[in-house]
């Protein structure tokens, strides 16, 4: 069967139908921006639309309500809210947690979350980062302790995104303390358990983090304090996460890759349209010269790898494949898209000059948000060493 890497008509459909609903918000970026740095509301008219055009639905089947579009169309979306200067927003969450429930959930879980998912009603946060288990997610300590019909959850996470904004929390927690696997002679790996949490529940404290990001969403330190969960909200097998874990990480890489794509096509294309037009010497466009144009061309080239690897990566997972291949293709994806975002806005803020440090020209914001995806959701040392250790066979070296 010969390869083909023309987007289907239905594919196509999602760039064009989502490009065509930002256009009424384009003369809003201004406000949404400065709504992100007051930290002043939440862009629901924005939200209800990406669930309107189908975003919040891609990942979840027919019968559910959503449209089953997959895991490629979501990406394509995704590059196209970003090339258009915009942000996903919680639409990155939504999607992981999302996996999770659709590849883990019980029937009466399904049943109760993926509508309210698909048609915008109901917004979810995922929380597994921890202040000593960052890139290490094993080395979480909160701790859920099942007690009758409940889990009764103690613990803290950080680095969370829009748990104010959202009705429902994915939560990842022990069930199995690391004492407890030490007497039972487990791996670190046994005893992580997934739960479905209602942020609004007694037994939850947010403290913001303070990060000035071009996004729209708050990041938090939450804290559980006996928090009571109910057992029917356990997602999958108690004790047996990890491999769900992965329904949701191998997703977020590969949309944050997307991200990075559609950061680094918006910035290419501000910086291609002033070389077009900017003169200094004479009547000729600084874009006629190959300090300008040369790093310009690297970065189209970039462009297109970075965006056939992460829809490799897309394609894989609507496939089904073995998410540990998935994993990979996943990771360097991300590593790729990521460099490239950085990269890209870079050359652009140096074509622009001193322009490009013009707050208008909203290249700096898009600069702070490339950044953060060298290091998150996962950084590029430790995708090294993942490819390292699982494409190349090396010994572990951490």
């Amino acid at each position: 069967m010969s390869l083909d890497f023309t987007l289907s008509d239905e594919h196509k459909l999602v760039q064009t139908s989502v490009g065509q609903m930002l256009d009424k918000f384009e003369s809003r970026k201004a406000e949404f921006r400065q709504m992100a740095k007051d930290g002043d509301g939440f862009p629901e008219e924005l939200w209800q639309e990406y669930a309107k055009v189908g975003l919040t639905g891609a990942l979840v089947p027919e019968e559910y309500g959503g449209n089953n579009m997959g895991l490629l169309a979501l990406m394509l979306g995704f590059e196209t809210v970003c090339t258009r200067g915009f942000s996903p927003g919680l639409l990155l969450t939504i999607a992981m947690d999302t996996c999770c429930i659709v590849r883990n959930g019980n029937e009466e879980q399904k049943q109760r979350y993926l509508p309210g998912i698909a048609n915008g009603s109901t917004k979810f946060c995922f929380a597994v980062t921890e202040p000593n288990a960052g890139t290490n997610t094993f080395q979480i300590e909160t701790h859920a302790k099942r007690d009758g019909d409940t889990y009764v959850i103690n613990g803290q996470k950080t680095f969370i995104s829009g748990a104010d904004v959202t009705d429902q929390m994915l939560l990842v927690a022990r069930t199995t303390t690391f004492d407890e696997l030490k007497e039972q002679g487990k791996g670190k790996s046994h005893g992580l358990s997934l739960f479905v949490v209602d942020t609004k529940s007694p037994g939850i404290e947010m403290t913001p983090i303070s990060i000035p990001l071009s996004d729209e969403l708050k990041q938090f330190q939450i804290f559980f304090d006996d928090l009571h969960v109910p057992a029917e909200n356990l997602l999958g097998e108690e004790d047996n996460g990890v491999m769900a874990l992965f329904n949701s990480l191998n997703p977020e890489r590969i949309l944050a890759a997307a991200i990075c794509t559609g950061m680094a096509q918006s910035a290419l294309d501000k910086a291609v349209a002033y070389a077009n037009q900017r003169r200094v010497f004479k009547d000729t466009p600084i874009g006629a010269y190959q300090s300008i144009a040369h790093p310009l061309a690297e970065v189209k080239i970039d462009l297109d790898a970075a965006r056939l690897m992460t829809q490799r990566a897309a394609w894989a997972f609507d496939c089904g494949m073995d998410p540990l291949k998935v994993g990979s293709y996943a990771n360097m994806a991300k590593f790729l898209a990521a460099d490239l975002a950085i990269k890209a806005v870079d050359h652009a803020i140096e074509t622009h000059g001193g322009l490009g440090f013009v707050e208008e020209t909203g290249l700096i914001n898009q600069w702070s948000g490339a950044r953060l995806f060298k290091t998150a959701p996962v950084s590029r040392e430790m995708i090294l060493n993942y490819v390292s250790e699982w494409d190349l066979g090396l010994p572990k070296s951490y």
